[in-house]
């Protein structure tokens, strides 16, 4: 699929964003969610910041795919899903 970047204004944690597209005049929604991973919030055990990441794509809800991981700051990172259009199967 071809890709068409939006800028967005800046989102808090766990922001879902809908938007309505025309695709060769058929209306389509599409639907995102930014989730913003806190580094001390989640990792109790102080583990490794990319099994932290690894870790939150894995238990994620399997009716969303991953579309982008962020630029990490010292306290978080930003991880970007898309709903999966129903009957599809998980590609990671």
């Amino acid at each position: 699929m071809r890709e068409v970047i939006i800028q967005i204004p800046t989102l808090g944690a766990e922001q879902n964003i809908d938007i309505d597209v025309k695709i060769n005049g058929k209306k389509r929604t599409l639907h995102y969610r930014v989730e913003i991973i806190d580094w001390e919030d989640i990792s109790e055990e102080k583990e490794d910041r990319v099994d932290v990441i690894k870790r939150v794509i894995r238990e994620h809800d399997k009716d969303w795919e991953l579309i982008q991981i962020g630029l990490p700051t010292e306290s978080n990172i930003p991880i970007m899903f898309r709903r999966k259009p129903e009957g599809q199967e998980l590609s990671i």
